[in-house]
This record gives C-alpha cells, sequence and structure tokens, in this order.
C-alpha cells in the first residue's frame, strides 16, 4: 500500500463523521438522533467513491442528512475531508460491504437511496456482485420508507438495461428513466451533480444513463 493511502487510512481514523466496519452498528435505527442530532430525512450514496455526489447533495439539502457508502477508505477520505473543512455537518461516511447493509440500518429508516456510477459487474459470472440484482434491490426495499426512490447514474448501458428489466421483472415502479440524461427533459440541479468518474466519460462523448424507482 502506497504511503498516501496509508496516510489517509490514519487521517479518517480521526475524523468524526467516518464510521468504519462495525462502529456503525451501533447507529442502527438512530443515525439521525445519534450522529446528525436532529430529526431530518437520511439519504444514502452506495459506492459512493470519493463522495462528490453526497456532499453536492448536502450542500444543495442542508435539511437532509447524507452519508456516503463505500468500502475504499482513501477515497472516502476525500468526501470526507471536503465536508470537515467547509463544515458540511449533515454528511457522514460509512466505510463497509454494501452487502451487508441490513446490519447498519433499520427497517425504513432511510428516505432516499443514490447509486452512482457502480462497477457495471459486465460478466455473467458476477451478476450477483451488481447493485441492481434483486438481493440487493430487496436489501433496499428493506432500509427504505414507504415510497421512498432508488436513483441509478451509470455510463454503463447494459448495467442500466438490466436494471430496468430487473425492476420491470419485479413489479416495482419507475418513476423516471433516460439512456440519455443529459438531452433529457430530466436534468436539474441535482442530476447536474458529476462525479470524478462522470467528468471522465462526459469528455469522451458518452451517454449518461438514469433511472428513479420505487418498491410500492
Amino acid at each position: 500500500m502506497g504511503k498516501d493511502k496509508l496516510r489517509r487510512f490514519a487521517e479518517i481514523e480521526t475524523f468524526a463523521n467516518v464510521y468504519q466496519l462495525d462502529q456503525g452498528k451501533a447507529l442502527k435505527g438512530e443515525w439521525a438522533s445519534e450522529h446528525f442530532k436532529n430529526n431530518n430525512p437520511v439519504v444514502l450514496e452506495l459506492a459512493c467513491g470519493k463522495g462528490e455526489y453526497t456532499v453536492n447533495l448536502a450542500t444543495l439539502f442542508p435539511d437532509k442528512n447524507f452519508i456516503g457508502i463505500d468500502y475504499k477508505g482513501n477515497r472516502i477520505w476525500r468526501g470526507a475531508k471536503t465536508a470537515i473543512e467547509k463544515h458540511i455537518n449533515n454528511v457522514a461516511f460509512l466505510r463497509i460491504q454494501i452487502e451487508n447493509l441490513l446490519d447498519y440500518f433499520e427497517d425504513g429508516e432511510i428516505d432516499e437511496i443514490w447509486i452512482t456510477f457502480p462497477d457495471p459487474q459486465p460478466q455473467d459470472s458476477r451478476e450477483k456482485k451488481r447493485l441492481t440484482f434483486p438481493a440487493f434491490l430487496n436489501r433496499y426495499k428493506a432500509v427504505l420508507k414507504t415510497g421512498g426512490h432508488v436513483n441509478l447514474k451509470t455510463d454503463n448501458d447494459q448495467l442500466y438495461q438490466y436494471t430496468c428489466e430487473k425492476v420491470a421483472e419485479l413489479g416495482f415502479k419507475i418513476h423516471k428513466n433516460t439512456d440519455h440524461l443529459y438531452t433529457s427533459d430530466l436534468v436539474d440541479n441535482v442530476l447536474s451533480i458529476k462525479t470524478y468518474y462522470e467528468k471522465k466519460y462526459l469528455l469522451h462523448d458518452k451517454n449518461i444513463n438514469y433511472i428513479q424507482f420505487s418498491f410500492d
């Protein structure tokens, strides 16, 4: 492991807005009241990477709480440090494997979920690793409040189509979807937030896919 990664891993241990592995389990069902010290809605960004969406959403919506989730601590470091430096107090980060989501959040605790440019896991043999595989969708269904939405942004056309198909097969409700976000009429200040990877894709004229759906 490089010196920069080691430094970042050591530094996030001191961040009050980062919970690693089992540290977050004690907050199950109490993220708003215990960490954020309020009763505001809680929104998750899964596979948050450097946390660009988490931090930008928190800036746009100071009356909501945002938690970025990823397993790579050196990436979380960037978002957590930005939030600290800019005094954005409605942001936290959780370093866990997303398949363990139910160990950290109570049924109906979450108001909305964002999945931004996850690894598409394109090989058929890795279908179960896709963040919109039915087993993951069932986890999201458990933690979301009634009427809560899941949002996926991806440059990967196969993952987008796969997600649309699975959502339809399982009888869930699609609210919005497009395979060319920036030529659609869906773009607003939220969907205009761009991650590090999205900016790279757009430089190469890659189309961006978006779908929003709910379970009821």
